[in-house]
């Protein structure tokens, strides 16, 4: 036996299996949640220590309106993933695609109405905290598009299987993440605290 060989041997039989893989994978990625988890209480928290029992005057039909949106795209998520755990590649792609405009949707309701409220940025305490909160979802809501939009052309060259498809379940799972973060916020900047008008 060359020396190469060995060497692919040892480096093979200290590789972990795709179990134990599959295992790091999810592990790593709930580390980063957590991590991520940090960010959004402490948006929270501010929320509630700038606001107070108090919040701006806020477009309750649109909020309602993108929150819909956003759960309904959770749905079509899940549909992909148990779609691809089928190996049925047409449902599957057609929901990744479906979740991704939804996905557009709720961005352009939150960014491209929302943001032309009443409340500017520099209104204080209720500019700060609604363009801090919504502007950092938003974009954790774009990082998910993105995602989705790379996994549904990895999955149109033929990737995934019902055998290996940890991209699309590590997609999925952010998606659902990026949704109960806005569970969230939703109750705390539309609906908790007494209507103040004015920033």
């Amino acid at each position: 036996m060359s020396v190469a060989t060995t060497h692919l041997a040892h480096e093979t039989a200290h590789q972990p299996s795709a179990h134990a893989q599959l295992r790091n994978n999810r592990l790593g990625l709930w580390l980063f949640f957590i991590s991520e988890a940090f960010l959004f209480a402490g948006l929270l928290i501010a929320r509630f220590y700038l606001w107070g029992n108090t919040r701006p005057a806020l477009d309750q039909t649109l909020g309602l309106i993108v929150t819909v949106v956003l759960l309904i795209s959770s749905f079509f998520m899940n549909r992909a993933e148990v779609a691809i755990k089928h190996d049925d590649r047409p449902e599957f792609m057609r929901n990744l695609l479906i979740t991704a405009a939804l996905g557009i949707a709720f961005l352009v309701g939150v960014v491209g109405f929302e943001w032309q409220g009443h409340i500017r940025p520099t209104d204080g305490a209720f500019g700060a905290v609604l363009y801090g909160m919504t502007g950092m979802h938003a974009l954790h809501v774009l990082s998910g598009v993105i995602f989705i939009l790379v996994v549904w052309n990895l999955g149109r060259q033929g990737h995934y299987s019902s055998e290996s498809n940890w991209g699309v379940e590590a997609c999925a799972i952010w998606w659902h993440y990026v949704d109960l973060v806005w569970v969230f916020f939703y109750p705390a900047l539309y609906l908790m605290g007494i209507v103040v008008h004015g920033g």
